[in-house]
């Protein structure tokens, strides 16, 4: 017993290869619309069909081939053969599909690990391609066309399998590594030495000056794309677990103490524009002359191969199959030269220009800067996401992680704090190059608030020093909350107008948002703990504790108020021992120690920032 109709079987093998074959067609258009936009777009609508494209796209192409090799026969009659010649024809434009657009070749850094895997599909599904164009041969035009499409596909494809292999952690890094310096010939050097003093010579050694290696476009004067291009090359290094030299801190350093904020912020979105493009797209292989070579190879084949095909005789086809080639062929055009206008805007394109003396002004360069990131920061609340008067079902329990909002920088100029916050822990060190300066910037990396807390003005270590000694992951569970409870309840007992610096209270709120969200969304950018659990633990304990006062679906002051409201007298790990990793009342005990402290509200929020 069939479950589908004659009909509908029949329907189905028909139109079989050419829904998959605009499928795939229509996930190449998607790809590449939507690939480079996720640096300036962060929603999460825009990286779920991202992802899925990513995905689909691959899976749907090879599936076309296998189907069309699958397809291939003896021909009954001359319109089977007429169809098997012009599907054929479609094979090469799936390995074009295969080789994705240049926007993205990599979803995330992990797929670039898999650029052996790409390799093989390479060979499998070119020889597969291969062998649907040999079994529908018959010397027809169609037949001599696909040939210089199989090597506009192939061209496509191994420039994607050459990307993942140069983005790939092992490639990448072996890439920076400098050549073997073996140094001077000391052996060589000894005998000499030796020789000499036994002919009674006297010799003395000096040591040899390291030769300087600062770089001169590191200059605040200097256009923005080349110095982000030369911080770029410079901090890749880190990406790759190097280390970076003396000479390096120090340039970049110079740079950013004698800089604008707007700058600064300017080079840094220029400098992470390159890296993304590095490790997702194939900037690597088409910016590069070999690359331009391809492009203009495939580009060349593909035109020709268009106007040939409107140029022959098309009769005995199928009207469908025609419409759905003269797609494909316009598809592998537009795609094309959408790429190239995405070339020629890039950042490259401008730098090259720039250094080739078609400088562009440094307002211009920043007006670009909608095009490298959001300018906006993630945040995510452990105290709104509590308060949801809804039960979570089990469908949207893999969404409720995705519960965060994006806060814009430039509204509340923020990124003026930010700087100059950085810029004045940063010229707290001092420049020469020794022991202690060595030690005292180990000293500032690995500093979590204890350093603030030692300042003289605030002098609060012995009182809230156990809150930033504590596991990392704790640490921001435990000022997050405490944040928090404080931003509201200050809010609401305190005329605005006595705050002096609302800055300094909003920022601290966005930072604490945005570094829960880095544990709950993004753990694998901290060091390694038990932030997860931890989380959950104390979102377990805030709804049971909301849910027993009656205050889920109530507003966040009111629920800052009884939580501030319970004796913490006695500490949280006594009562309930340490089967719990909540860390929510212990965050309370942090909230009312920052309340008693004798410090104006302004110092207050300032020491919260700082921390």
């Amino acid at each position: 017993m069939e479950i589908f109709p004659p009909s509908v079987t029949k329907l189905w093998d028909e139109w079989e290869v050419r829904v998959l074959v605009l499928i795939s067609l229509f996930l190449q258009i998607v790809l590449i619309l939507l690939g480079d936009r996720r640096k300036y777009i962060p929603t999460n609508r825009i990286r779920v069909i991202l992802w899925l494209g990513y995905l689909a796209a691959d899976w749907i192409a090879a599936v076309c081939i296998g189907v069309l090799s699958n397809n291939q026969g003896d021909c009954e009659d001359d319109s089977s053969q007429q169809t098997n010649i012009i599907r054929a024809f479609w094979a090469p434009f799936l390995l074009l599909h295969l080789g994705g657009p240049d926007t993205i070749t990599a979803y995330s850094m992990e797929d670039n690990e898999l650029w052996l895997r790409h390799l093989l599909g390479l060979v499998v599904q070119f020889g597969g391609a291969f062998y649907i164009f040999l079994r529908a041969w018959k010397g027809m035009p169609l037949n001599i066309l696909a040939i210089p499409m199989f090597v506009a596909g192939l061209i496509k494809y191994g420039e994607r399998t050459w990307a993942l292999r140069s983005a790939s952690s092992s490639r990448f890094r072996e890439a920076m590594l400098p050549r073997p310096d073996p140094g001077p010939n000391y052996a060589k050097i000894m005998d000499e030495h030796t020789l000499q003093r036994d002919q009674g010579f006297s010799v003395s050694f000096k040591p040899v000056p390291e030769p300087s290696t600062k770089v001169n476009c590191l200059d605040r004067d200097a256009p923005i794309l080349q110095v982000g291009y030369s911080l770029f090359k410079t901090f890749k290094r880190l990406f790759a677990d190097l280390i970076l030299t003396f000479q390096d801190r120090e340039d970049s350093q110079s740079f950013f103490h004698n800089t604008t904020w707007e700058k600064a912020f300017a080079v840094i979105e220029v400098e992470l524009a390159f890296m993304y493009d590095v490790l997702y797209t194939k900037a690597s292989v088409t910016y590069c002359r070999w690359g331009h070579l391809l492009r203009s190879v495939s580009l060349s084949f593909t035109v020709s191969t268009f106007v040939a095909f409107l140029l022959i005789n098309k009769h005995g086809y199928s009207t469908i199959d025609l419409i759905i080639t003269f797609l494909l062929l316009v598809g592998a055009i537009v795609l094309e030269m959408y790429a190239i206008m995405v070339l020629l805007s890039s950042d490259w394109t401008m730098l090259w220009l720039s250094k080739h003396k078609k400088t562009l002004k440094d307002k211009d360069e920043m007006d670009r800067a909608n095009k490298r990131w959001s300018n906006s920061m993630a945040q995510y609340n452990l105290m709104s996401f509590c308060l949801q008067d809804k039960p979570i079902r089990w469908y949207l329990g893999l969404l409720q992680r995705f519960s965060y909002v994006y806060e814009m920088l430039e509204k509340h100029h923020y990124k003026t704090l930010i700087f100059q916050h950085l810029s004045d822990k940063s010229k707290g060190i001092k420049k020469e190059r020794s022991d202690t300066n060595s030690r005292n910037y180990k000293e500032l990396c690995a500093g979590r608030g204890d350093l603030v807390l030692k300042k003289e003005k605030y002098n609060c270590h012995s009182d809230l020093g156990w809150s930033v000694e504590e596991d990392f992951d704790q640490s921001i569970l435990l000022w997050h909350i405490a944040t928090d409870l404080l931003y509201y309840t200050d809010h609401q007992n305190q005329n605005r107008s006595s705050v002096k610096n609302p800055d300094c209270r909003t920022m601290s709120k966005m930072v604490s948002d945005y570094m829960l969200y880095l544990l709950v969304m993004c753990p694998f950018m901290l060091p390694d703990g038990i932030g997860q659990i931890r989380f959950q633990d104390s979102c377990a304990e805030a709804k049971q504790f909301l849910d027993d006062k009656k205050l889920v679906g109530e507003g966040r002051t009111e629920a800052c108020q009884k939580l501030l409201a319970v004796n913490t007298e006695v500490p949280p790990l006594q009562l309930k021992g340490d089967k719990s990793k909540s860390v929510l009342f212990d965050a309370c005990r942090l909230a009312k120690s920052l309340q008693s402290l004798e410090i104006a509200e302004k110092e207050k929020w300032e020491m919260m920032c700082d921390v």
